[in-house]
Formats: structure tokens, sequence, C-alpha cells
């Protein structure tokens, strides 16, 4: 695929000026238009202010949340051209897609940046027809002009074969952006040439959400840690009650014969509460003595010094999924610690340690560990795991071609 560096190596002064579409990640978590962790506005500035010292006019397009193809006051992207534009010292104008954004992009100065409001209050962006999807790439590449080139930066949805990620890049000249492409190769070089021990954490609520993930990484890894609200189908497939706890019947006999390999490691002891609540009360039990009406909200100690054991060593740790409910502070502890025994396996070992986006790199920060303290931090989430899983991606395989 053609990169920013051969798009940066073609401009010239001939070409000063060029309009560039970039599709950009910035799905942050809201609590009414206060962004609560701007990790993925941060992670696209680098492209977009490197195209902007080019001279070139940057148009950004993203979405935030799943509207329902209709405008929703509570989606707007005006919280998130704010942060842009004070990451970006300079004012990033949201103009909604028609007459407003073909103004907003015309008075564009040579550096300047616009973002389009939420593409998803557009149905036709992410519409199953594909002439539907193509009517909404041309009107995105209608404001790049004749001349206009597409850079695709948001590796969070490349796995989506939607109108401003797939189709538009069939009407303009395509490239990976930096995010794209180093995302890509961390990726690759977890499933191509992973340095031994290979150790993978998952976390996260249902095995049925990770299964093909589980799958395909299984016969790679040293070992696989698992955590989080899963851990309760595999402990059930061990023979344990799991009292109230998140459990998938239907998945206890394909736990049962993932754990054949003899590579998954279970939690010994966790943290059990008799609500799902901060104020909750709460105990640590052995995972073969979980009260009846008590549901697990965390692993225990016992098994953060278990997984920490596994991690110590380890050449390659790829992690996705949090522990527990990491959200409320009874149950952080798991998550914390599990994370921190990466971070010491990065500094004291020299691992290659990666985390997968979601909800794990929200609790990095959430949790106030040191994001530097990990080689990598993903901004894929679910594209992460459908790499990993072995399947083709629409937003990269478009670049390919």
């Amino acid at each position: 695929m053609k990169t920013l560096d051969d798009l940066v190596a073609s401009l010239n002064e001939d070409l000063f000026g060029t309009r560039v579409l970039v599709r950009a990640d910035l799905n942050v978590p809201l609590d009414g238009s206060r962004i609560t962790d701007d990790g993925r506005i941060r992670a696209s500035v680098p492209t977009l202010a490197r195209l902007s010292e080019t001279g070139t006019r940057i148009v950004v397009v993203a979405h935030l949340g799943r509207p329902k193809g209709a405008p929703d006051p509570a989606l707007s992207l005006g919280p998130v051209a704010e942060r842009l534009g004070e990451l970006l010292g300079m004012q990033v104008p949201l103009a909604d897609l028609g007459d407003e954004a073909t103004f907003t992009v015309d008075a564009l100065p040579e550096g300047g940046v616009a973002l389009l409001e939420n593409i998803r209050f557009d149905s036709r962006e992410t519409s199953k027809n594909d002439d539907e999807r193509a009517s909404l790439a041309r009107e995105l590449a209608a404001l790049a002009g004749p001349e206009g080139v597409f850079v695709s930066d948001g590796f969070g949805v490349v796995h989506r074969k939607q109108a401003s990620v797939y189709d538009v890049a069939r009407d303009l000249p395509a490239y990976a952006g930096d995010l794209v492409l180093a995302e890509v190769e961390v990726l690759r070089r977890l499933t191509e040439t992973p340095k031994r021990p290979y150790v993978v954490v998952l976390g996260g609520s249902k095995v049925s959400d990770k299964l093909a993930v589980i799958e395909a990484l299984l016969p790679k890894v040293d070992a696989l840690l698992v955590g989080g609200g899963m851990c309760y189908t595999f402990l059930a497939a061990n023979g344990y009650g799991v009292g109230d706890s998140l459990l998938e019947r239907d998945q206890i006999g394909t736990c049962r014969k993932l754990l054949e390999s003899g590579k998954i490691v279970l939690p010994t002891d966790v943290v059990v509460a008799d609500d799902f609540s901060a104020e909750a009360t709460t105990r640590t039990v052995a995972v073969d003595a979980i009260p009846d009406g008590w549901k697990g909200l965390d692993i225990g100690p016992d098994s953060v010094t278990s997984f920490r054991e596994v991690l110590d060593g380890a050449s390659t740790v790829f992690w996705n999924g949090p522990m527990g409910v990491f959200e409320l502070a009874p149950f952080a502890d798991g998550t914390r610690g599990v994370a921190q025994a990466i971070v010491d396996a990065t500094a004291g070992d020299g691992a290659f340690s990666v985390v997968g986006g979601g909800d794990s790199a929200a609790a990095v920060r959430a949790l106030g560990l040191p994001e530097d303290g990990f080689s990598h931090i993903s901004t894929g989430g679910g594209a992460s795991l459908e790499y990993l899983e072995g399947k083709s991606l629409p937003g990269l395989a478009v670049l390919e071609q």
C-alpha cells in the first residue's frame, strides 16, 4: 500500500494547497459534552500535523457512537473539533456535509484543518447497499476536488466496509496514514515473527466475543491468561460453581475443549460482590468457593501474582480486555496489577508489549499507568482482534489494490 511518506514525497510547490480527505478515528467517550478519554484524538494528531506542515488543506471525516443514520445532538463531534483544535494549535471548524462543508473547505487556509460532522448521521455511511455507499463516497471525494487524495488513518474502523473507509478509497488516490501503518506493522509482528515466550492476556465480558481470536492465537502462543467476565465460563467448564457471575452456558463445552490445549491460565481467586456497584459488600474467595447469589467482578491478588509469574520473562505480550470492572474502584486492582506486570516485563525484560485498544487502552489512562510503559497502545479494538483472527479487513484491502 502507498504510505504517507509516498504522499509527502510527491507534494511540491505545484501541489501546495492540495486537498486531503483524512478518515480518522475520533470515536471518544463522552460524559455529556465532556470528553472523558481523548486518547484517539491525540493519536490522530501526528498525521494531521504532518499534512498541515506541507501546506495541504485537510478535511477530516470521523464518526462518534452509533447514531441511527440521522442527526443526534448528543453525538455531535463539536467537543471533538474543539479538542482537536487545541492539540493542533489552530481553529478546527465543524461543518455538516453539503453546502456548509463546501463553503468551509473552500475557505480553509493552506495547512488548515476542518472536521465534518459525524459521518454516521448519514445512513449511507453504513449501508449494506453498494450504490448508496458509493453515492456518499462521491460527495466526500468532491470535497477533495479533482486533484484531491485520501488518507486512511483511522485503524479502529478499517474492519468496516463503509463509505468513508472503503468506497472513497476507490474514488481518490489512497494512502495509509502513519497511524494505520504503525498498527499494521505491530500486528504483523505479533502474528508473523513474535519473539518467545509469547504471552496473551485476554479479558472482557464474553467468551463469544473473543472466541475467534482465542482459536487463532492458541496455536501461536506459549500462554494465554484469561480474566474479566469471560473467565467464569472457563471456570464453569472446569466444574466450578460461579454464583451469579457472568456465564455463557452455551460456551461451556467450547471452553472445555480450549482448556485441553494446556496453554490457558485461569484465575485462582476472584473478588466477588453482592451487588454490581461501588458500594457493594465484597469478598476475595478462591475460584472453587464463589458463594451462591454473589458475582465475580475482578480477579484476586493471588491471581495477579500467578499472572505476573507467567509474564515475567515474556518476550512478547498482547493484552486485550480488562481483568474486572475497573471503572468501579473496588474492582480495579486486578486490571491495575496485571497492567503493571506488563509494564515491568517491558522495562525489565525488554518485552515487546501491545495493548489492544478499546477498554484496555482506556484502563491504562483511567488507572494512571504510564502510556510509555508499553511498547504500543493500539487504537484498534475490534480491528486489531479481527486482524489477529486472520480476517481480511476491507479498509486495508482497498489500500492494497
